[in-house]
């Protein structure tokens, strides 16, 4: 396998609504649909859509949502090592689309706490053929500090501190190769990791040698703060390793029609991973400019792994 991604599975289930109901208020929705999520799923569905190999270990619940999942990874021609955990439910997220696309989330992570971190190293021969191994933060720290401990010599180790979990600590951002927080995350590390209180509506507007600072922090190797609507920013400590020309640089993000942005950085994440692990000798600055393009794509349909675009669609839509 090329992408080896370890983390969450939930079942969707989401709201579309004019806008966000106040405290108390019931507000009349504009459509229900529900499908695959859990960031985990959603980055390997959006790897394998970029028509890269891709693994996924994750953990279940003994129950009908289990099934689901199975079959959508299937679908999707990924790879799966489920931990079955039969007196647990699988996890499940509810989730409020306004007519903005913005969201609002509440999230019951159940099974997915339990994902063991003996069973994650367990899986070496995953570990052994992949190029890329991506974590996020739906799932306990073992499993987290398993998987980046359990990546070969030459693999790229890709940590999304997402959402920031409340034990994370600067030793854990820094068993990974590149970190990949929005500016909510990255405000968080920042406190948390380096002492410093930044506001994250202020991130955007920072100057590159501010935030490149700001960034170096972390004392993760390589940074890249996703900003939305703003595109993204890139920081290193060796750009060299990267094939990149400079430390700090930003990549703006593609104009397109708004409708959900649900799953925009799990998409981001996804692509990333498969374009690290099918082009890894080209510089970073490529593989982030197809990130965004993909994640950009994604927003225009209503989900998340649903609204993971393939390879061809982005090609079709942007161009090389």
């Amino acid at each position: 396998m090329s992408v080896l991604v370890v983390g969450s599975y939930n079942q969707d289930h989401v709201w579309r609504i004019d806008r966000f109901p106040q405290p108390g208020e019931t507000r009349r929705g504009l459509g229900f649909s529900t499908g695959p999520g859990g960031k985990g799923f959603n980055q390997a569905v959006a790897s394998a859509r970029q028509g890269v190999p891709t693994a996924f270990i994750g953990a279940l619940g003994g129950d009908a949502l289990a099934r689901t999942a199975r079959e959508l990874a299937q679908a999707d021609g990924i790879a799966t090592r489920w931990q079955v955990c039969d007196d647990m439910s699988t996890g499940s997220c509810g989730i409020v689309v306004d007519a903005n696309g913005q969201n609002q989330i509440v999230l019951d992570l159940a099974a997915n706490e339990r994902l063991d971190a003996a069973y994650v190293a367990a899986q070496t021969d995953l570990f052994a053929s992949a190029r890329v191994v991506l974590v996020q933060m739906e799932t306990g720290l073992g499993a987290i500090r398993a998987a980046l401990s359990s990546a070969n010599a030459g693999c790229v180790r890709l940590l999304n501190p997402a959402p920031v979990h409340a034990e994370l600590d600067a030793g854990l951002l820094a068993l990974a190769d590149l970190v990949t927080p929005n500016e909510t995350e990255f405000a968080a590390l920042l406190d948390r990791c380096a002492g410093t209180a930044l506001r994250a509506e202020a991130i955007a507007d920072c100057r590159d040698d501010e935030l490149h600072a700001l960034c170096r922090r972390l004392g993760a190797l390589s940074v890249i703060v996703t900003l939305g609507a703003r595109g993204c920013f890139v920081s290193h400590a060796d750009p060299a390793r990267w094939h990149d020309a400079s430390p700090g640089y930003r990549v703006a993000a593609e104009r397109v029609h708004v409708r959900d942005t649900t799953g925009a950085g799990d998409a981001f994440n996804g692509a990333l991973a498969a374009e690290l692990a099918q082009r890894p000798g080209r510089a970073l600055r490529e593989a982030v400019v197809h990130a965004g393009r993909v994640a950009a794509l994604s927003t225009e349909t209503a989900g998340a792994a649903v609204a993971m675009p393939t390879r061809a669609a982005v090609l079709q839509r942007f161009g090389l």
